[in-house]
């Protein structure tokens, strides 16, 4: 069950194409399916019972005591009008998780099982659509919504996924790692989880829940930031929409065998999306801070810093689901077919290599180094992530006008983004976006002066992080067909 999970259903390998083609048939996988779901009934019960709880919140908790309100922050309903939608929602939603768990206690009914996710990813965005004005009501909603998210995608396994899924390598061929194993997703799940509690903190204090927010190095500046009309542009609390996001970078870690890169390619597809263009977004919505609302803030930037290792750490196994999905298409397979369902592949093999994650207490050096799997951290790329934060420094330490200020916060930014991202083995041609980077800082600087030490420092800069972006490192890792873009 290692390599599946807590209680998902587990093929093994058979040992002639006779018994592969037993073990195939439907008849085989239906009976698969039943031993299972008597396996995890206790986990449709579950469902049932937090179903009942949320049902009886509304009269168990009052969520009309204990008010608090945004600060300064108008929205959209009272706060009376905001606690009758609660409640309703709460009660609904338990009637939902009822029914769905109740007809879960049957097995082969995928649709309840997702119907009770989606009653989960609702209860985990509700609080925050209608700003609810009673801590315990977002602490209650989201923990039951996390929970019901793991009870029926993440323990048992995707719903009636052993009706199609296929046997097949673990590692992509050519490639030297398997880009899902458990420890290349751990550290994702380490990450999201922590980006998460850092950005609940912040929602925390756009709620109204706590009644300042603290900040180790910029002072009130952090107050300001989550309270300016930059933060106030959208109709929800943008760091409680972080937070959001945040829950399902770490749950979608979870989810999968260590084969997710060809079993489930939407899955990975999605969590490549939610990682790679939004996590970029996230990263350009804090880097312009300094720009739009004129000040920086800590725990701002430390949710930034958490999402941007995350890009390379994704990257490979994007690639390496882009690769099998082309192959099949190649094939003349079905395109929506192989994404929704998955396949097999020749080559590849077991992966052998990966340390199980269960010996982490005895192994610690060798699992932590197959988490950074097809990550290096070439000295060239390092120097250039710190002169990139020496850029966005700068402004403060030599007193430019605000123009100067910008260049250098702007272009302080996207260096160190993509010097971190190009770590990524599979993503290293990016190294050379910061040469047009390095050539804007240089002719930026001419133009807009603001006395010799400003213009020295960008000229100097640019020219440095020009030279950094040439070599290409050591590369470790292979990557099948991928390999002629490592450049």
């Amino acid at each position: 069950m290692g390599g599946r999970g807590v209680a998902r259903p587990e093929m093994k390998k058979p040992g002639n194409n006779n018994e592969m083609q037993d073990m195939m048939s439907p008849e085989h996988r239906m009976e698969m399916l039943r031993m299972h779901h008597q396996k995890t009934l206790w986990i449709y019960w579950m469902i049932v019972m937090l179903g009942i709880w949320m049902a009886v919140a509304p009269v168990t908790f009052g969520f009309g005591t204990a008010i608090t309100t945004p600060h300064d922050r108008t929205v959209w309903l009272d706060v009376m009008q905001r606690v009758n939608i609660l409640q309703w929602s709460d009660f609904l939603c338990g009637v939902l998780l009822v029914i769905f768990g109740w007809r879960s206690l049957s097995p082969d009914r995928p649709f309840s099982l997702w119907g009770a996710c989606f009653v989960g990813v609702w209860l985990n965005f509700a609080p925050l659509l209608f700003w609810a004005p009673n801590p315990l009501t977002y602490l209650n909603d989201s923990l039951v919504g996390v929970l019901v998210i793991a009870l029926t995608i993440l323990i048992p396994g995707m719903p009636n996924m052993i009706k199609f899924m296929q046997m097949g390598p673990d590692t992509p061929p050519g490639w030297s790692f398997n880009p899902s194993s458990w420890p290349q997703r751990w550290i994702m799940i380490v990450l999201g989880f922590a980006g998460w509690l850092v950005s609940r903190y912040l929602a925390a204090f756009q709620l109204g829940y706590i009644p300042d927010v603290a900040d180790p190095f910029f002072g009130n500046a952090t107050r300001q930031v989550l309270t300016s009309n930059m933060s106030k542009s959208l109709p929800i609390s943008d760091a409680g929409l972080g937070a959001f996001a945040y829950t399902f970078e770490f749950l979608m870690g979870f989810m999968g065998s260590q084969a997710r890169w060809r079993t489930m390619p939407w899955m990975v597809t999605f969590f490549g999306i939610l990682v790679i263009p939004l996590g970029l977004v996230h990263i350009f919505l804090v880097a312009s801070q300094p720009i739009v609302v004129g000040q920086w803030c800590t725990f701002c930037l430390l949710a930034a810093g958490i999402m941007l290792p995350m890009i390379p750490l994704e990257a490979d196994e994007v690639v390496a689901m882009c690769q099998f999905v082309a192959a099949k298409k190649r094939q003349g397979e079905s395109f929506w077919k192989v994404f929704w369902l998955g396949g097999t592949v020749e080559g590849g093999g077991k992966d052998e290599r990966t340390p199980p994650l269960h010996e982490l207490s005895s192994q610690p050096l060798a699992l932590g180094k197959a988490m950074f799997w097809g990550m290096t951290f070439p000295w060239t790329l390092a120097i250039a992530a710190v002169v990139g934060v020496w850029l966005m420094a700068a402004p403060a330490v030599l007193q430019q006008t605000k123009t100067g200020a910008n260049l250098c916060h702007i272009t302080g930014a996207l260096i160190v983004t993509v010097s971190v991202i190009a770590m990524g083995e599979p993503v290293r041609l990016l190294r050379y976006l910061n040469l047009i980077t390095g050539a804007v800082l240089v002719v930026g600087s001419f133009v807009i002066g603001g006395g010799t030490v400003a213009i020295v420092n960008g000229i100097l800069s640019g020219v440095v992080i020009a030279g950094l972006s040439i070599p290409r490192g050591k590369i470790m890792e292979s990557f099948g067909t991928w390999d002629r873009f490592v450049r």
